[in-house]
């Protein structure tokens, strides 16, 4: 039996020993199929954006990019030029020509490049000065306006936005509600910060005193903070990915990465568009999550998280979930309705189809 179909098997067996216990289960459960793809790297992989079913962005360590355009059939590699020391923790593609990365790192190794070729060259956009500077992740209202959140320093978050999809500004911080000693986020798959519709955004915290979810909906003009259910209060506790299924839905991921095989508060939901959340169900395998996404077109809210413990999935609203892989994966995203990708250490890529 082939590897991949070694783990087909072993999700049809969850799922068949899940479905002799209709209380644990409260939405039809569709379990997707995963499949392994080459993608020519054996580069740790994080952040992770699809345009689209076959258009697809990875980034990750030693200045590493990917990109299939073939819905993962084959995929391009390279690394970014004077960039091959840095770790590319969130990727934003516009098509198969036009992304941008995000790199990680104490003042100056916090970097946004762009390419507009397909990664043939890249241009650099930004560069943090500040030393206290730690840029964790972006994310993109549109083709040329975004946001950028950074670790906090002097009791605030520094955030810079671009309006042109070309240059970055500082935005000011006197409406943004003060950070906590050491707070700010993991950047453990580029989804810590959420762009939504015209102006919407939200960006989780975590290493501070409390787990909050800070919301905007005049594009990072004026803040409100709420403390959320996660575990929280150490250095090692927070959120970790922030996902929405519409204005109104989402779910903050996270727990305690420093503590692999302890169970933790890892999965909290809003149904008011982040002004309130309320704890939900905890995947069955410990650990923290990493990242998470929610099915676009599912027929009931189906949330994907995953971790250095695996592959879990939720088709009731974060109440109840089925582990669908045991390989670690740091970030996941879908690029229509049921098709998405995993990835992870060693260059991984899973790809992920649910059934239609």
């Amino acid at each position: 039996m082939t590897g991949n179909a070694l783990r087909l098997a072993c999700a049809a067996a969850l799922f068949a020993a899940c479905a002799g216990s209709p209380s644990r289960l409260r939405a039809p459960l569709a379990l997707p199929s995963l499949t392994l793809q080459q993608s020519g790297t054996d580069a740790q992989l994080v952040g992770f954006d699809a345009v689209d079913e076959r258009v697809a962005w990875a980034a990750g360590a030693r200045g590493t990019w990917v990109r299939t355009t073939d819905g993962g059939e084959t995929w391009v590699t390279g690394v970014v030029a004077g960039a091959e020391s840095l770790q590319f923790r969130d990727v934003h593609a516009l098509d198969a020509r036009t992304a941008w990365l995000l790199s990680i790192g104490n003042g100056p190794d916090s970097r946004i490049y762009r390419t507009d070729d397909g990664g043939e060259s890249w241009s650099l956009q930004f560069q943090a000065v500040d030393e206290r500077a730690f840029y964790d992740c972006f994310d993109f209202w549109d083709a040329r306006s975004g946001i950028a959140f950074s670790d906090s320093y002097d009791g605030e978050f520094p955030l810079i936005a671009t309006v042109d999809g070309r240059t970055w500004e500082r935005l000011p911080t006197d409406r943004l509600p003060d950070a906590s000693t050491g707070e700010g986020s993991f950047a453990a798959s580029g989804t810590c910060v959420v762009a939504r519709g015209d102006s919407l955004a939200w960006f989780g915290t975590s290493a501070g005193a409390q787990a909050r979810v800070f919301r905007t909906a005049d594009r990072g003009r004026s803040w409100e903070a709420v403390v959320t259910p996660l575990a929280q209060g150490t250095a090692t506790t927070g959120t970790a990915s922030v996902a929405f299924l519409d204005d109104l839905r989402g779910a903050v991921m996270g727990g305690d990465v420093g503590e692999p095989a302890k169970p933790t508060e890892s999965v909290a939901v809003t149904e008011d568009g982040g002004r309130t959340w309320r704890l939900a169900g905890r995947p069955q395998r410990p650990g923290a999550i990493y990242g998470g996404a929610f099915v676009p077109g599912a027929p009931t809210p189906t949330l994907v998280a995953v971790g250095p413990s695996g592959v879990a999935v939720s088709t009731d609203f974060a109440t109840t979930w089925t582990t669908v892989d045991t390989l670690a994966h740091w970030s996941v995203t879908f690029g229509g309705p049921g098709t998405g990708w995993a990835v992870g250490p060693d260059g991984r890529i899973t790809r992920i189809d649910f059934p239609r």
